[in-house]
C-alpha cells in the first residue's frame, strides 16, 4: 500500500480494476477543505491517459511489474517470438497485444517486456534502433532545399522520410517515440 501524498512519476499501482503508472502528481492544499492530490496516470493495460484526483492521506494498492530484457526471434504471420537472455525460456505474443511497436523489430532486437502477475503488459523499444533501407527513391534534380526529404522503404515494411543523401542499402537510425529519421548509422 502507498499514501497518495508519496505519489511520485514512475511508481504503479492497481486502482480501479486496472495497472496505472503515475506520470505526474501534484499535492493541492485548497483555501478551505481538506488537501487534495492530482495525479496524471498511464493505464498500462490499454495505453489511455487519465486524470484523476485523491484526497490526501488515502492508500492505494501498489502494483509490482517486473520487467525482462528479452530478444526478439521472428514473426510468423500474427505471432511474434521473443526469448529470455539469462535462461533462454521463449514466450509468443499476439500482434494485437505489441500493438505499433511491431514496425520497428527487427530478428536480435533486444527490448525490455512488462509483466504484471504473468500478464504481458507492453514493451519497451531502444530509443533509436538501427534500420537498413531497402528502397528509397531518386533525388529530384532542383531540389536542393536544406530540408528536402524523400521517401524510404525500411527493411520492416515501415516507409519514412529521410534526406536526399540517404540511399538504398543504407543503414539509418529511427527514433522509436515518433517514428522518424535520426541520423546515419
Amino acid at each position: 500500500m502507498v499514501n497518495s501524498n508519496d505519489f511520485k512519476p514512475g511508481l504503479t499501482i492497481q486502482f480501479e480494476d486496472g495497472i496505472y503508472m503515475i506520470l505526474e502528481s501534484q499535492h493541492v492544499k485548497p483555501g478551505k477543505g481538506a488537501a487534495i492530490v492530482k495525479a496524471k496516470m498511464k493505464n498500462l493495460r490499454t495505453g489511455s491517459i487519465v486524470e484523476k484526483t485523491f484526497n490526501a492521506g488515502v492508500k492505494v494498492e501498489t502494483a509490482h511489474i517486473s520487467k525482462k530484457s528479452m530478444q526478439f526471434l521472428y514473426s510468423m504471420g500474427d505471432t511474434y517470438y521473443f526469448m529470455n537472455m539469462q535462461d533462454y525460456e521463449q514466450i509468443e505474443l499476439d500482434k494485437s497485444v505489441l500493438g505499433e511497436d511491431t514496425k520497428f523489430l527487427k530478428e536480435n532486437l533486444e527490448v525490455e517486456i512488462i509483466f504484471f502477475e504473468g500478464e504481458m503488459l507492453g514493451m519497451n523499444l531502444p530509443d533509436k534502433v538501427v534500420m537498413k533501407v531497402v528502397r528509397t527513391e531518386g533525388a529530384v534534380k532542383g531540389n536542393t532545399t536544406s530540408s528536402a526529404m524523400k521517401d524510404a522503404e525500411l527493411e520492416t515494411g515501415m516507409v519514412i522520410k529521410v534526406p536526399l543523401f540517404i540511399e538504398q542499402d543504407e543503414e539509418i537510425l529511427v527514433g522509436t517515440k515518433d517514428g522518424k529519421y535520426v541520423s546515419r548509422a
